[in-house]
């Protein structure tokens, strides 16, 4: 099998595209920087530049999956000029994979997205399933509501689609994990509000886990990418700090502190969204971390 990755680079994409190497997959991937390019038997890089609409034709040479994961990162202040940027870098380039494909011959028959599970609308209460049909209109909402749209249309070609619905993904290489960790380790932890929010978690192993799951048994639709046990987040900064080692006493912050200090960016830290992950239990995938204080203590030492 031969596989498309985009965003292989990034965190998800680095620890993806181990897994796929070891279960003998070969692998295409785009990417915006010559420095990157390796031309390796089972590993070749190839250029793009989604801004520009180029991209070079022959990644898609005998590839059987695209697996769409670019897309510029949420962990930085929103500006109104880096909001435009958070949305085309998933639309633009899903967008131009779509123009290739159309525009010439090819393999591919299955084509699996990244997505989010901000899309759902914030609720302390309730618990969202795949087939849930709010959408948040929330900005974080919107971007993903129009992400998973740019997925749909390989459909037009003929080519199965699935979007992998993705909660807070704990790894001690990056992300948001990384970012919570830092004031915790020095006593500065706290909540953020009343901390009541739910967060739908992952570990990172497990979320490559779904992707190459998803992959094998050829998955259709969409399917949330989040361990079956959320916690709410003043549980979560409390079992980071009981990783550390730290003590965990500070009140949570209050909403309009952080507004003022990330702008619109902190919704991220006061949206609540409780993700079911029975779906994809029930297509028999078993997941390594279902324990917070398990992948914690993986990934905190």
């Amino acid at each position: 099998m031969k596989v498309l990755i985009t965003g292989a680079t990034g965190l998800v994409g680095t620890e993806l595209v181990s897994l796929l190497l070891k279960n003998g997959i070969h692998i295409h991937y785009l990417t915006t920087s010559e420095k990157k390019l390796q031309h390796e038997t089972q590993y070749k890089g190839f250029l793009w530049d989604p801004e520009k609409g180029e991209a070079d034709v022959r990644c898609i040479e005998d590839v059987d999956a695209i697996i769409h994961l670019a897309g510029a990162s949420i962990s930085r202040r929103w500006t109104d000029a880096y909001k435009e940027e958070i949305l085309e870098s998933r639309v633009v380039s899903a967008n131009l994979l779509y123009k290739i494909l159309k525009n010439h011959n090819h393999t591919v028959k299955h084509f699996i997205s990244a997505s989010a599970i901000g899309i759902y609308p914030d609720s302390t209460d309730k618990v969202y399933s795949e087939d849930s049909p709010e959408a948040d209109d929330s900005f974080l909402g919107q971007v993903v509501t129009k992400w998973e749209q740019a997925a749909d249309l390989f459909s037009q070609l003929g080519i199965s689609v699935t979007k992998i619905r993705t909660g807070l993904v704990l790894s001690g290489k990056g992300g948001m994990l990384k970012e919570l960790e830092l004031p915790v380790k020095f006593g500065l932890g706290a909540a953020f509000g009343n901390g009541k929010q739910m967060q739908s978690w992952i570990h990172l192993r497990d979320l490559v886990g779904i992707y190459h799951f998803v992959l094998m048994h050829h998955l259709e639709g969409i399917y949330n990418a989040v361990a079956p046990y959320p916690v709410s987040q003043k549980q979560l900064i409390r079992q980071i700090a009981e990783a550390l080692k730290v003590p965990f006493f500070l009140p949570g912050i209050p909403k309009f502190m952080m507004k003022a200090i990330l702008g619109d960016m902190h919704e991220l830290l006061y949206s609540s969204q409780n993700a079911s992950a029975k779906k994809i239990i029930g297509e028999g995938y078993q997941f390594r971390y279902l324990s917070l204080e398990k992948a914690l203590k993986q990934e905190l030492h």
